[in-house]
């Protein structure tokens, strides 16, 4: 645990008791703060009392007065579409309002570290897409590396659940706008923006405030190296604000699809090729169309920011594509299950939307798509660039006739259950081919989550195969 500094003796509040309310709750009160928590839902108060939590509706007429501050959990509004009300109340009273994020910041240096000879250092990633990939292939480079290295934030573990940090120790922390926006602290050594796509516009007043909650990352606590993702106009505009001059090795650009030049440090990705340059040379390569774990030109972006958050933290390039090579993808997200007679088999039950599983359509050449469930406004159509990738589709959920006019010019099969698409899939895919999981809808008409949906998808996938030598990855 990671234990609040300069809190003993005062009364601090938390609002919000899931898994960052409860740790925060926990890590004050080790910090000798007094601690009074409230939920508006029954069970999370009950949780919360057996750990010996004092609950106190902070919704009552003068439930904020003695307080020194409040912290929030990250999915309260605090401004926009408009603040919650025990939010409204701690601010109209001048109370400070932080959440998690900042707690941690403000108590991670400790006494201690005066004693260690390489001080702890924070890898923070933020951005619309990818962040828990980049996160997590950045844990696992540093883990291969033999770093002592934890990884929390919007993965993993609260932030302070964390054990404090030794000699040489990292953190690697993803972070939401939601976190990013209201952390009173934010400093990381290293920070990384994969990149900016609409998103949580009405938690922010718009797409204006959701980059400024991202850009927080990098202008409150001047990192000392910033990853910057710049395929779009708001990384760009990062990177010459924190830049002094182009050859500013402080900021390193990061791109797929396009070459990066000038005399900058640079990562980018072209054709399945990634390239490091500095001063104008190339100075480091790897051929990520081997890296079975990255598939896809959205995951080689992933790749490029991780590369460079590594080589920032003072990994060798050829460190790091070792790193790469073992790296078996998250569950549910570009997840390779298994391969069996030159089939590979693939779990993106994360693509909950079309513009994901358009991504992972265009990952692969010859794909048996699974694809079906709860359709989100907008239609299918934008499919469109990644349906010529398709064999066929095997269409699931209680509306997959329906599901399935949508799919202009594909082959498809009305499946309905996993079962049924898993069996037909796996028996008509041929060598080369994928049989990937990429839904392009919610989960919510057969599963409570993605996550159920994936599992459910790798427990057919590992019935149809049984256990006769079939490699699975990350399962």
């Amino acid at each position: 645990m990671i234990e609040v500094q300069g809190v003993s003796g005062r009364r601090v509040a938390v609002l919000g008791l899931g898994r960052s309310g409860l740790s925060a709750a926990r890590a004050l009160m080790a910090g000798g703060a007094e601690v009074v928590a409230w939920d508006d839902t029954p069970a999370p108060r009950d949780a919360a009392q057996t750990e010996g939590i004092a609950i106190a509706d902070l919704t009552r007429d003068g439930a904020m007065a003695g307080l020194d501050m409040l912290i929030v959990s990250p999915g309260i509004p605090h401004l926009y579409p408009a603040p919650n009300r025990v939010v409204a109340a701690a601010l109209g009273l001048g109370i400070p309002v932080d959440n998690d994020i900042g707690l941690f910041f403000r108590s991670l240096a400790t006494d201690a570290w005066h004693r260690f000879d390489t001080p702890p250092k924070v890898i923070a990633v933020t951005g619309s897409n990818g962040k828990s990939t980049t996160s997590a292939l950045i844990h696992h480079v540093l883990a291969q590396a033999g770093k002592p290295v934890q990884l929390a934030g919007n993965i993993g573990r609260g932030v302070l659940d964390l054990d404090p940090p030794g000699d040489g120790g990292m953190i690697v922390l993803e972070l939401s706008s939601y976190q990013t926006e209201l952390a009173r602290a934010l400093t990381p050594d290293i920070a990384v923006f994969t990149n900016l796509s609409p998103d949580h516009l009405d938690r922010h007043g718009g797409l204006g405030g959701y980059f400024a909650a991202k850009r927080r990352l990098f202008a409150e606590g001047g990192p000392d190296r910033a990853v910057i993702g710049v395929d779009e106009d708001e990384g760009r505009f990062l990177a010459g604000q924190l830049s002094e001059a182009p050859a500013d090795d402080r900021v390193i650009r990061v791109s797929s699809g396009q070459k990066l030049s000038g005399p900058g440090w640079a990562v980018f990705a072209r054709k399945g090729f990634l390239a490091e340059t500095r001063k104008g040379k190339q100075v480091g390569a790897i051929d990520l169309r081997e890296v079975k774990g990255l598939p896809g030109a959205h995951n080689h972006q992933n790749a490029c920011a991780a590369y460079a958050a590594c080589r920032a933290a003072g990994l060798a390039p050829r460190v790091i594509e070792q790193g790469f090579h073992s790296f078996a993808g998250l569950p549910h997200r570009s997840q390779l299950v298994a391969e069996t007679g030159g089939v590979r088999i693939v779990n993106d039950s994360k693509a909950t939307n079309v513009d994901a599983a358009l991504k992972a359509l265009l990952a692969f050449p010859r794909i048996r798509w699974i694809c079906g469930g709860l359709e989100k406004e907008g239609g299918l159509a934008a499919l469109a660039p990644g349906l010529p990738h398709v064999v066929k589709a095997y269409v699931i959920g209680r509306e997959a006739a329906q599901f399935a006019l949508g799919l202009d010019g594909v082959e498809a099969a009305i499946c309905t259950t996993m079962s049924a698409a898993v069996e037909a899939a796996i028996a008509e895919a041929q060598p080369g081919e994928v049989v990937l999981l990429a839904p392009a809808a919610a989960s919510f008409d057969q599963y409570d989550n993605f996550e159920r949906r994936g599992e459910d998808f790798i427990a057919e996938v590992r019935t149809r195969l049984g256990t006769d030598g079939n490699s699975a990855a990350g399962g």
